[in-house]
């Protein structure tokens, strides 16, 4: 029988899986994961032991015959396809800079030695690259990127194999035991892992969280989102499941949840044609920008301690789950690009590492949004205002005084100022570490510098 080896990275999942479907269809199948020091040595706590979760997971719904190595995919790969006497390898095609530069040596290796490589599917219901326009170009713009990507359409999700031949063979315990490492006690405290437990998280949100999404998900203080980030960042679940689903609901709630998905594509494929931008400008407009070194600054605002409380909660959130409500990213963004002015990579290095949903287009490229350097349209001048982006989107102050409580004490929106408070400050609370009005004035300063 011929045996292929499915090498899962972004897609770690059973279900709607193209790569698994052509690898089966070819006989049976030893399915790997490759624990690779690059990625997983400088992630983050949380990030680590959701990745660990998250396999522990894969491994039950591949009935305990998921392979786990421990290396660099380069020799590792190579190595366990002739162990197991794999004639190809099997993968979702991968766009992202430093994936994509991975696969093209892991590819050539595999050519020395005879074995094919396949590339079925990729973790996107559109792959990047195939959304162009009538003159064969790329869209610069989200808006007719959107329209495009949907008139382009995609597939319905992929059958799952009816009759899987799983080729069985040893893992790493070195690979397992650093997991598990990860998931000590005194971890962070993260969703339920795993394919069903998406799907279960799905199906919730569709049936009592979709109503009035398009008018709560900017609000922290309410569960208003559908929370499938970290699945979708992982490939625990497809987009294209989702967007069956969808499609199948209709309504402006359901319109709503699709331009979310169809913004994670435009990203993609914006970072697919531009790797440039993955840590760099996108756009040449601002090159000449005047930034500041303020390390003590930016520490900071990693620790939320920088005296706005919307700020400090967001980045305590972050700290302590791994995720962050996309609104208060913006506002978290904003103040380090624009009150702290620091170059956006800072922060946006910072998110990756912690993020257990973190992506490395979306992220970039939200952070371009906010810093003004990427593909939106909107300068640099949009500078948002912590306290009243606050009051706006957390109006009673609940999300503040979750996150920070050195300010639970104070009732209602009077959280987002305690500097207006008799015992704002009574309980340690640290006070500004900048005076917003004036940085914002410093930053359109500079902006109108490097313009003229």
């Amino acid at each position: 029988m011929t045996t292929s080896l499915l090498w899962l990275r972004r897609d770690l999942r059973r279900a709607d899986h193209p790569a698994l479907a052509e690898a089966a269809r070819q006989g049976e199948v030893a399915v790997c994961f490759v624990v690779d020091p690059f990625f997983f040595d400088d992630a983050g706590l949380a990030r680590q032991a959701w990745f660990a979760a998250t396999l522990n997971a894969l491994d039950e719904t591949f009935d305990g015959a998921l392979i786990v190595r421990h290396g660099d995919p380069l020799t590792v790969i190579p190595t366990l396809a002739r162990e197991v006497g794999a004639t190809s390898v099997h993968v979702s095609t991968e766009t992202e800079p430093d994936g994509a530069a991975r696969d093209r040596g892991v590819r050539a290796a595999l050519a020395d030695h005879g074995i094919v490589w396949v590339e079925t599917g990729s973790p996107y219901a559109v792959t990047p690259g195939r959304v162009l326009t009538l003159q064969g170009s790329a869209y610069q713009v989200f808006t007719p990127f959107s329209r495009a990507w949907r008139a382009h359409g995609w597939r319905l999700p992929a059958s799952e194999p009816t009759a899987l031949t799983l080729r069985r063979a040893e893992s790493d315990p070195d690979a397992w035991a650093k997991l598990a490492e990860a998931l000590l006690p005194g971890s962070p405290t993260l969703p339920a892992a795993g394919q069903e437990a998406a799907l279960d998280r799905w199906h919730t949100f569709l049936d009592e969280g979709l109503l009035g999404y398009a008018t709560q998900r900017d609000r922290p203080d309410l569960d208003g989102t559908s929370l499938m980030s970290p699945y979708l960042a992982s490939g625990v679940v497809h987009p294209r499941t989702l967007l069956a689903d969808l499609e199948q609901r209709g309504g402006p709630d359901a319109e709503r949840v699709i331009t979310e998905l169809a913004w994670r594509e435009f990203y993609a494929d914006v970072l697919a044609r531009n790797p440039h931008s993955l840590w760099e400008d996108l756009r040449d407009g601002l090159r000449g920008l005047s930034y500041d070194e303020a390390p003590a600054l930016v520490e900071a605002w990693k620790q939320g301690r920088t005296g706005f409380p919307i700020v400090d909660a967001g980045m305590r959130q972050l700290a302590a789950t791994g995720w962050m409500h996309n609104r208060v990213r913006m506002i978290t963004a904003s103040f380090l690009t624009k009150d702290l002015h620091t170059w956006w990579p800072i922060g946006a290095r910072y998110f990756l590492e912690h993020l257990i949903d973190g992506d490395d287009a979306s992220n970039s490229h939200g952070w371009q949004w906010v810093a003004g350097t990427g593909t939106d349209a909107a300068p640099y001048f949009r500078v948002f205002n912590p306290i009243l982006q606050g009051r706006k989107f957390d109006p009673q102050g609940a999300y503040v005084r979750r996150w920070v409580p050195e300010l639970s004490h104070l009732i209602g929106a009077s959280c987002h100022e305690p500097w207006t408070q008799p015992s704002g400050y009574a309980h340690g609370y640290p006070r500004r570490i900048v005076d917003h009005d004036h940085e914002r004035k410093v930053a359109l300063e500079r902006y109108k510098a490097v313009r003229a």
